[in-house]
């Protein structure tokens, strides 16, 4: 993870996050405990939970809380356990948090609802995921957000790699590690063509899968067609399909009336960070049969031996049956922790209740921070060219609204 230590190296002597104490939940992995590591060298304590109940690394979490430091996170949570945890993070004697770093939404949503006096002393919150930001600004619109926060997940370092390469690469190595199933000439739909369905089509498109595209925005859609790939409704080619992967960050995409239409052996499965794109739980009927096959396997049987593959039940599945590229995480986890310092080292006034972007500047600093991986030697502009495009020769390059 090389520019979240280099973040590291260069800031742990001046600890931007001294006196901050951070409640994180996120998914605990190997590339989270560097993320935990350096927040602690930049000064900040933490007490950290899982935000999925499956993607958790067990010997990670041991490792952490055999350091000393108060991990409440396992592998297989039950949803009880789930929220215990993230209460756990929360009620510590003597330890008020003025920070959270989530991903989902689900510790500031136990904030806000059960600790709120708590809540409203925040300095702020920072939030990588779609579900989780969606909560931030249903808040803001209604008056009730209470403390600054800052939209990771719609940064250009996360969007634009996290949500695209990440993705790209991920959704290949779970669906193989899970099912073994061979791409060539399977028919896939892909339900969401935004940065993570882009990259969902094009790795499948890459190995020769035939891919669909279902989209409710119209440029995503146009995006889609332009790309090559044929946009539908799911309900005209859900018949058909060997393979379902839901992207949106919606609930119930895929309904049991699709899913009862849907042909034997067919695979679904959800990228999307939320559990409620496929609606699992009216598979848990009577008429059903539930198979496990192996960890994160489900084979749903029908009554007339009609089954169906269920990835992570539902949840997400690249983080529950594979592991990510610790390189574009490193992106990720950089963009946050930059996030945590700017909304703690800001003066009084800057940031009002709301949610806000991360700044072009400091998105292009993350973006500075790993093009030394690749040998990457940046073009300066002269104090000329800077002033013929009205910008600053050391940066931001681009306005707020320039589309990458």
């Amino acid at each position: 993870m090389p520019g979240l230590m280099l973040l590291r190296k260069r800031n742990c002597t001046d600890k931007p996050l001294e006196g901050a104490k951070i409640v994180g939940c996120t998914h605990v992995t190997a590339q989270a405990a560097v993320l935990i590591e350096t927040l602690i060298a930049l000064g900040a304590q933490v007490r950290w939970s899982a935000c999925n109940i499956y993607s958790t690394q067990n010997e990670v979490a041991a490792a952490l809380a055999e350091a000393g430091l108060p991990i409440f996170a396992w592998k297989g949570e039950s949803e009880e356990d789930f929220w215990w945890c993230i209460e756990q993070c929360i009620t510590a004697d003597k330890w008020q948090p003025s920070m959270v770093l989530d991903d989902g939404g689900d510790a500031t949503h136990l904030l806000y609802k059960k600790f709120n006096g708590t809540f409203n002393t925040l300095r702020g919150v920072v939030e990588e995921s779609v579900t989780g930001v969606h909560r931030l600004y249903q808040l803001s619109k209604q008056g009730k957000l209470t403390v600054a926060a800052m939209n990771v997940n719609d940064s250009v370092t996360k969007t634009k790699f996290d949500n695209m390469y990440c993705c790209r690469e991920s959704i290949l190595d779970s669906l193989k590690r899970t099912t073994d199933v061979m791409f060539g000439g399977k028919q896939v739909l892909v339900s969401g063509y935004g940065e993570v369905g882009k990259g969902c089509c094009s790795a499948l498109k890459g190995l020769g899968a035939i891919v669909y595209v279902a989209e409710i925005d119209p440029i995503c859609a146009l995006q889609a067609c332009m790309d090559g790939f044929r946009v539908v409704k799911i309900e005209m080619v859900v018949k058909q399909i060997d393979i379902m992967i839901t992207c949106t960050g919606n609930k119930h995409v895929v309904t049991r009336e699709q899913l009862d239409r849907m042909k034997n052996g067919c695979i679904v499965c959800n990228m999307g960070h939320s559990n409620t794109e496929i609606d699992v739980a009216s598979l848990r009927t009577s008429d059903l049969t539930w198979e496990k096959v192996r960890t994160q396997v489900d084979h749903i049987i029908w009554p007339d031996g009609k089954r169906i593959v269920l990835l992570a039940e539902g949840r997400l599945v690249n983080l529950s049956c594979s592991s990510v590229p610790s390189f574009v995480v490193s992106i990720t986890s950089t963009t946050q922790a930059i996030a945590l310092i700017e909304l703690y080292k800001a003066p009084p006034g800057r940031y009002k209740h709301d949610v806000y972007l991360l700044p072009k500047k400091m998105d292009e600093y993350v973006a500075m921070l790993h093009l030394p991986t690749f040998d990457g030697h940046l073009t300066e502009l002269t104090e000329e060219q800077a002033k013929y495009l009205g910008v600053n020769k050391n940066g931001p390059f681009k306005p707020n609204y320039y589309r990458y």
